[in-house]
C-alpha cells in the first residue's frame, strides 16, 4: 500500500551518492524535470486564488510581522531549515542547489502565463491539479537521490529519524507549518488546507508508482 512507503526508492535512474556533483545527464535530466513540475504545481497553487501551499502561508505570516518581503523570509525560511538538516544528518547535493532555481522561475513562469480560472470550480481543479503536480514532482526528483530541497530534506530527514510513513511525515509537517502561518496573520484558503492534508499522500503515491514501473538497481 502506497500509504505505508518509509524509503525514497533507489531506481535505474538514482545517483549512487546524494553529494555526486557530477551525474549522468539522465539523472540531471529527471532532477530538472521533478523540479519543473514542482515548480509549476506551486504556481497553479498560488494563481488559483483559493489557498497557497503551507509553507507560502508561513511566509506571509511572519513577513506581516517583520515587514519583510515574502521573497525575503522565503529565503531566510530556507536558510534555518537547511541548518536542522544537522540534526537530521541530511547532506546538501546539487539538487539542493538547483531546487532553488528552478522552482522559483517555475513559480513565476506559471504566475505569468497561467491566468485565473474565473469559476470556483475550476480554481478547485487548479488546485488538485497542482497538488498531483507538486506530488509527482517531488517524487521524482528524490529518487535522482542528488539531494533534497531544504523542506523536503526535513520530511526525509524526520522520517528516517522517526521511521514513520512519508505520507504522515509530509502531512504532520504541512499542517503544523500553515497553523503557524495562520496563527502570524498568514491568509490560508480551501486551497492550502487540501494541500496539507493531499501532498504526503500524493509524494508516497507517485514515489509508489515510480517504484513500480521502474528497475531497481540494488
Amino acid at each position: 500500500m502506497f500509504l505505508q512507503i518509509k524509503k525514497i526508492p533507489k531506481l535505474s535512474w538514482s545517483s549512487k551518492s546524494s553529494t555526486n556533483f557530477k551525474p549522468s545527464l539522465k539523472t540531471l535530466f529527471y532532477l530538472c524535470l521533478g523540479l519543473t513540475f514542482f515548480g509549476f504545481g506551486e504556481g497553479l497553487l498560488i494563481v488559483s486564488g483559493i489557498g497557497a501551499s503551507p509553507w507560502n502561508v508561513l511566509h506571509q505570516g511572519i513577513a506581516i510581522n517583520l515587514g519583510l518581503s515574502i521573497g525575503t523570509i522565503a529565503f531566510l525560511v530556507s536558510f534555518l531549515v537547511l541548518l536542522l538538516w544537522f540534526f537530521l544528518d541530511q547532506k546538501v547535493g546539487i539538487g539542493t542547489v538547483i531546487n532553488f532555481i528552478i522552482i522559483a522561475i517555475m513559480i513565476d513562469l506559471t504566475i505569468y502565463y497561467v491566468d485565473k480560472p474565473d469559476e470556483y470550480f475550476f480554481q478547485f481543479l487548479m488546485i488538485v491539479a497542482g497538488i498531483l503536480l507538486v506530488g509527482f514532482g517531488t517524487a521524482m526528483y528524490l529518487i535522482t537521490n542528488l539531494g533534497a530541497g531544504p523542506r523536503d530534506g526535513l520530511m526525509t530527514g524526520l522520517q528516517k529519524k522517526t521511521n514513520a510513513p512519508i505520507a504522515l511525515v509530509r502531512a504532520s509537517i504541512e499542517i503544523i507549518v500553515v497553523l503557524i502561518g495562520w496563527f502570524l496573520g498568514g491568509i490560508a484558503g480551501i486551497g492550502t488546507l487540501l494541500y496539507a492534508f493531499g501532498i504526503g499522500p500524493a509524494v508516497a503515491l507517485f514515489l509508489y508508482f515510480f517504484q513500480k514501473t521502474n528497475v531497481d538497481y540494488r
